[in-house]
Parts: C-alpha cells; sequence; structure tokens
C-alpha cells in the first residue's frame, strides 16, 4: 500500500469503529474483553475506542500529521516487534498507527489482558483492506524483528533492554502523572481533573497520582467536586484497593483524608496505590519545577490551567492524547523513519 492508501485506511478504521460504537454492534466482543480484564469495564472500552477515533484516525489530524513528519514510502520496511502493554484498553494503538503509516510491517506480541480488543482492531482493519494483513502480525514470539517497542514495567524494562540490546530499540518503563493546583480552581476545573484522576481507575501513565497545592490547601471544594466519580466502589476490584489501602493507613496510624472511594495523603512520592491520591504542599512554583525536573524521566504529563510547564495540558486532557502525543516524549516516528 502507498502512503494514501494507508492514510484512507485508518480513516475508514476511525468510521467503522464510531459506527460499531454508535450502533452497539460490538457489544459481544466488548464484553469477552471485560470477562478477560475486569478492569475493562465497557464504558472505558468505549471511551478508549472513542479517544481513538477522534484523536488519531480523524482524516484531517490524519493527513495533518504525515505531512508534517514527511512520512514517505521507505526504501526497504522493516518488522518492527511490539510488545504491548495491557494496563488500559488499546494501548498499543499508537504504536501500531505509527509503525504502518511509516510502511513497516508491525509484529504485536499482545498483552494477555488486552489481546480481545487488539483482533477486534485487527479483523476491523482487514474487512476493510485484505492488504492490511501485509502490515499487521499477531504473534506469540518477537525473534525476528529488526526493530523493537516495548512498553513494560521497570523490571520488565531491564529485561527489555538485555533481550533486545542488539537491535534498535525504544523501551518505555514506568510513568505517572502529576497535577498542579494553585487554589483558585472552579469546580468545573476540577471535575475536569477527576476525569485525568479516575478514568481507567488511575491504571494508565497519563492518570495523575500525585497533585502539587499551596500551602493551608482545603481539600473540600476538590472533594464536592469529585463526588459524581463515587460509582467507582461499586467496582469490585476498584473498592478491595480502596478498602486494604484504608486498613494499611488505619494501622499504621497514618494522617489522610477519606471520601468514601479516594484516599488522600501527603507523600513525597510521585506514584500513588489504586484509590490513593498523594499530595505535596508547595509555597513557591520554584520547588514544583524542582521536583518535576528531578522526576521528569519518571513523569508523562504535567496538568493545570495556570501552571506553565513544557509540554503541559490542561484539566481533563490527559486521557486524550493527540497523535503525536508520543509517550515518554520519545519521537517515536523520528525512530521508524530513522531505520535504514
Amino acid at each position: 500500500m502507498k502512503i494514501e492508501e494507508r492514510i484512507l485506511l485508518f480513516k475508514d478504521l476511525g468510521v467503522s469503529l464510531r459506527n460499531d460504537l454508535d450502533k452497539n454492534l460490538s457489544e459481544e466482543i466488548f464484553q469477552l474483553a471485560k470477562n478477560k480484564n475486569p478492569w475493562f469495564t465497557l464504558d472505558n472500552i468505549k471511551a478508549a475506542i472513542y479517544s481513538i477515533t477522534e484523536n488519531y484516525l480523524d482524516d484531517k489530524e490524519l493527513n495533518d500529521f504525515v505531512k508534517k513528519t514527511e512520512i514517505t514510502e521507505p526504501k526497504n520496511a522493516k518488522k518492527i516487534g511490539i510488545v504491548a502493554a495491557g494496563n488500559i484498553p488499546l494501548v498499543c494503538f499508537q504504536d501500531v498507527l505509527h509503525v504502518i503509516l511509516c510502511g513497516h510491517v508491525a509484529f504485536i506480541k499482545p498483552s494477555s489482558q488486552d489481546e480481545v480488543l487488539l483482533k477486534y482492531i485487527y479483523n476491523s482493519l482487514l474487512k476493510i483492506n485484505p492488504k492490511t494483513a501485509t502490515y499487521f502480525n499477531i504473534v506469540d514470539r518477537l525473534n525476528e524483528a529488526d526493530a523493537y517497542i516495548a512498553t513494560g514495567s521497570d523490571n520488565s524494562a531491564r529485561y527489555f533492554e538485555y533481550y533486545f540490546s542488539s537491535k534498535p530499540n525504544i523501551i518505555r518503563q514506568n510513568r505517572s502523572s502529576v497535577a498542579v493546583l494553585t487554589g483558585q480552581e472552579s469546580v468545573p476545573e476540577l471535575r475536569n481533573l477527576a476525569n485525568d484522576l479516575f478514568t481507567y481507575f488511575g491504571l494508565g501513565c497519563r492518570n495523575v497520582s500525585k497533585v502539587f497545592v499551596p500551602e493551608s490547601y482545603d481539600f473540600t471544594t476538590f472533594f464536592e467536586s469529585i463526588e459524581y466519580w463515587n460509582t467507582l466502589n461499586l467496582h469490585t476490584k476498584y473498592f478491595n484497593n480502596y478498602e486494604y489501602m484504608k486498613s494499611i493507613y488505619l494501622v499504621n496510624r497514618d494522617v489522610f483524608l477519606d471520601n468514601g472511594f479516594l484516599l488522600v495523603k501527603e507523600d513525597e512520592k510521585l506514584v500513588s496505590p489504586i484509590s490513593v491520591l498523594f499530595f505535596s504542599y508547595y509555597s513557591s512554583k520554584n520547588e514544583v519545577n524542582e521536583f518535576l525536573e528531578a522526576n521528569k524521566n519518571k513523569i508523562q504529563t504535567v496538568i493545570s490551567n495556570s501552571f506553565e510547564y513544557d509540554g503541559k495540558q490542561n484539566f481533563g486532557e490527559s486521557q486524550q492524547p493527540k497523535i503525536d502525543s508520543y509517550a515518554d516524549g520519545i519521537d517515536t516516528v523520528k525512530f521508524l523513519l530513522s531505520l535504514k
């Protein structure tokens, strides 16, 4: 396929996925994915697919992206091994999109937690254009790839770095996101922040796990604003995490705030457990900047409506990455185009 055909392929995929969502044509597949991974609720699956159609597969977005990145036909298509994560639905889709747009061949080792949805995408593409089979492969092993893109935990990253060291690679590790509040946020702004906290139960690297607040910050309005997320407690796995962490804090006599579904605790660490939000007080923006700079290799994105930081996003935007929102700040397309 020429680049124009590949753009059209993904444009048509967007139309197909939106049609499936609008007419509930894939409920059985979504239910199967939910049964395979209890964290994948139907709402979260649909939210992930809707985000993909809006931010990756829009006709204008695709054409502008290809033009901006100057994607051309590769002289020699390479086999790109993708080790997919499974923490949120279709988290590997951006890598698959970038590889195929660049004219390379994607060999994907799916996470067992997300293979149902990946196969759904594959079959949808195949119906649109049978030539997709040349570019998209779901495999059990990645022995013969020319380059690798692997996403996992800090522990698995060490394994990936060893195993894939002889080939060009992108290795991604654990990351999390932070928010910076001023105390002047409105209720709608805090409601948007709640989406950054709770979408996908906080399991994604773009989920906010820590907030910075000014000294003597009053969390009353914050708790009132996020109350509409109280249905999280209807999800067994989330509620079990909440009860477990609460019992640990009570036994240890830790100081924390509790609204019935979220524990808010002062802690210098960046990554909080599921159902917990860490916070730190700050007296100057320099303090925040120093923390962000010291931890920039572990932070995916910074969320704030008023605090200025390079690449920061506004409240409610963390789970709406664009087609060029490269994970870990690594330009995937530049990497793919550099392969000789």
